[in-house]
């Protein structure tokens, strides 16, 4: 007999208590035990107290805004983070992304496009057995099954969506990865025009791998096409 499956749980901080009810029940039956925060203070208090699988934070919250949660999150956490943002507000949709959100959904939003955002980040924010050994490129070791990017033995801080990326990218060192192809593997959803969500978590990454010490490989943009991880093979940063 198979033992029952065990629910992952997510802390959803939102001031919008029908909304936190909704989400119980809808995510439920999907095994997704949700408790819901009304305010950034309470949130984070919930995170200290208890472990999460995931976290969706509102941006707009009474008193302590999302960004500031967010920020205060990030100083020790990499959970994977969904941030709900007012629809076509494009500067808090990258602000977010920059301080290490996983992804975003704009209000209002259809509750299938949510678990299917759920489901996407937390396949690829947790080991793979399936997948290959550790992936060497210049001075950085990529653990696909663990997980874990690291440099000199030193490992790299990255949240799931960039270690999804850079894995994306190791696999392919020298060759240029389109941007739909990256959105797809990275993200789990199509591409759409001016969308700029890869262009902020490459951003994310090469501050953290520069802030680790790495320039080699370092990440190269094709204009208008993708990127590519490129390795100086004479071991000097690239020109």
């Amino acid at each position: 007999m198979m033992p029952p499956m065990t629910a992952s749980k997510i802390l959803i901080i939102d001031d919008d208590r029908e909304l936190g009810e909704m989400l119980k029940e809808f995510l439920a039956p999907d095994h997704l035990d949700v408790s819901a925060r009304l305010s950034g203070e309470d949130g984070l208090q919930a995170l200290r107290q208890d472990a999460w699988d995931l976290l969706i934070l509102d941006i707009m919250l009474p008193g302590m805004n999302g960004i500031d949660v967010l920020k205060e999150v990030r100083r020790s956490s990499d959970i994977p983070i969904i941030m709900l943002t007012a629809r076509g507000d494009d500067v808090d949709r990258i602000l977010g992304l920059e301080f290490g959100a996983d992804d975003y959904l704009s209000k209002p939003f259809n509750p299938r496009e949510l678990l299917a955002r759920i489901k996407a980040i937390m396949r690829r924010s947790r080991p793979d057995e399936k997948r290959g050994g550790a992936l060497s490129v210049g001075a950085l070791e990529v653990d696909a099954r663990a997980r874990r990017v690291s440099a000199g033995g030193e490992s790299i801080r990255l949240t799931g969506t960039e270690f999804e990326l850079l894995r994306c990218l190791a696999e392919s060192p020298g060759k240029v990865v389109p941007k739909e192809q990256l959105t797809q593997q990275v993200l789990g959803r199509r591409y759409m025009p001016y969308d700029r969500s890869i262009d902020t978590h490459v951003s994310n990454v090469r501050r953290k791998l520069s802030g680790a010490g790495v320039d080699n490989p370092s990440i190269r943009s094709q204009r208008g096409v993708g990127y590519l991880l490129l390795v100086d093979e004479q071991g000097r940063p690239d020109a």
